[in-house]
């Protein structure tokens, strides 16, 4: 279950805090009384750490932390318990939470990883934890690329730091989110909780884009953004980690600031006609990956939408005002090869597909389906930049009931149809979607490529998303 976080609470755990009373603080670290902020360590050591607070993420079981004086590592008295709710669970969908110093932030720049050990009831894979969420803008924040994979007995866990000179003033000390697995809730532990300097961490990488070199048809006037940011380290276990980083780690450069600029966030923005590679490094590390901008003349934006707002369910669009969505790439492995680079143009947003095969939207996961039962048709506008062949086909699906009795509506555009699959201009799809006889339950857009080969690998956008009576 992919946990998707789009808005937060603050939220203090009475119960926590409630235990550190009747237990004490055994091993709270002293703050030094010399300038600076606090180089303290350590987050849950039979107790938190001086200043650290819980703020649950919105959506999530409010009482998910607890602190258990049962289950323990080694010669610890106390462990964070963290109780996953089942599907369905009314009190929340999910556990998630950050941990955060508010002391005013904690200097852990002579650090190199997050370490802690953890369990769980059962075998299982905690979907997102890592350190530098805060709530007041989340610059440096980290997270373990595929998830935690847990066992039923204590293991030691690291997560590196990718570049600790960063961490002068560190108030996200902890954060995860999980959701049942396979509709189950289960509990898992974590228990010496800290801050090391560790040695036999080696060969560091760093990489944008995820490694590759991404091509980018653009516009003048676009704006994009560097992804796939990503860190690695070797541990002394010979076993690889990989860590998704923020932009703030890296410094980014473009070899061409008449084409296109990037800023210190990695926001890329299109000034000019021609061809810039954006790359970046991270510290003294270069990183694998560039983002290629081949910018053509100035972009036409999609036509502005005519139908009124009432008789419209909004997927993607800025004429209107949209109902949350999954994700617009899931990016389905292993067979798919499709890419996002969404960008946007003086204020109106786009999504760009790239090296295309299938694609899918989804909104059934963590977000409600769509009741579409009034609704008759199904609208979008896309755009090819480079030429169309003539054995190209994009099939489009709505699908109702995904993973159930699935029904689905579907549509295929060629050259020689109506709207014919063409180049350089929008194409306005209408998509009947009646033959859908419940439309109760919608779930998925696909996009493919299989009735036609010339489409493979191609570069498209997407505006204007959405359902009409």
């Amino acid at each position: 279950m992919e946990i998707r976080i789009l808005h937060v609470y603050k939220c203090t755990a009475i119960s926590g805090l409630l235990l550190l009373l009747f237990f004490g603080c055994e091993r709270v670290v002293s703050d030094l009384d010399s300038p600076g902020f606090s180089e303290n360590p350590e987050v849950f050591i039979n107790s938190f750490s001086a200043g650290l607070e819980y703020y649950p993420f919105e959506g999530s079981k409010i009482d998910a932390f607890s602190v258990d004086s049962e289950t323990t590592f080694g010669r610890s008295t106390l462990s964070m318990r963290f109780d996953v709710p089942n599907e369905g669970d009314p009190e929340g969908a999910y556990a998630g939470a950050i941990f955060r110093d508010d002391n005013g932030g904690r200097n852990l720049s002579s650090y190199n990883a997050l370490t802690f050990y953890a369990k769980g009831t059962k075998a299982a894979t905690i979907n997102e934890i890592g350190f530098g969420l805060d709530f007041f803008g989340d610059r440096f924040a980290v997270g373990l690329n595929d998830g935690l994979r847990l066992t039923t007995n204590w293991r030691k866990y690291i997560i590196p730091i990718p570049d600790a000179s960063k961490l002068t003033q560190s108030q996200g000390l902890l954060w995860y989110a999980e959701g049942p697995e396979n509709g189950d809730g289960y509990s898992f532990w974590l228990d010496e909780v800290k801050y090391e300097n560790l040695s036999g961490l080696a060969q560091p990488r760093a990489a944008i884009m995820n490694g590759n070199d991404v091509r980018l048809t653009a516009f003048a006037g676009s704006a994009s953004a560097v992804t796939g940011l990503t860190y690695t380290i070797n541990q002394p276990n010979g076993v690889d980690v990989t860590v998704s980083a923020a932009p703030a780690y890296y410094t980014f450069s473009s070899s061409n600031t008449n084409v296109a600029t990037v800023n210190d966030e990695g926001r890329v923005s299109i000034v000019g006609e021609g061809i810039a590679e954006i790359t970046a490094s991270l510290g003294s590390i270069s990183a694998n990956g560039k983002l290629i901008i081949d910018s053509a003349s100035d972009f036409t934006p999609a036509p502005t939408p005519t139908d009124d707002p009432s008789d419209v369910i909004s997927i993607f669009s800025d004429a209107y005002t949209n109902i949350p969505v999954d994700h617009f790439n899931g990016f389905w492995e292993p067979f798919q090869t499709t890419t996002s680079n969404d960008f946007e143009v003086n204020g109106n947003n786009v999504l760009g597909y790239e090296n295309f095969n299938f694609v899918g939207i989804e909104f059934h996961i963590n977000v409600p389906t769509i009741d579409g039962s009034e609704m008759t048709h199904l609208r979008m506008d896309l755009f090819f930049p480079d030429e169309i062949p003539a054995n190209s086909a994009l099939r489009l699906r709505l699908v109702n009931d995904v993973g159930g009795n699935e029904t689905v509506a579907s549509t295929t555009i060629r050259p020689n149809t109506n709207p014919a699959l063409v180049s350089g201009q929008w194409i306005s799809v209408d998509m009947d979607i009646t033959s859908l006889g419940n439309r109760s339950n919608l779930g998925q857009i696909i996009f493919d490529a299989d009735e036609g080969p010339g489409l493979q690998g191609a570069s498209f956008f997407v505006d204007n998303i959405y359902l009409r009576r």
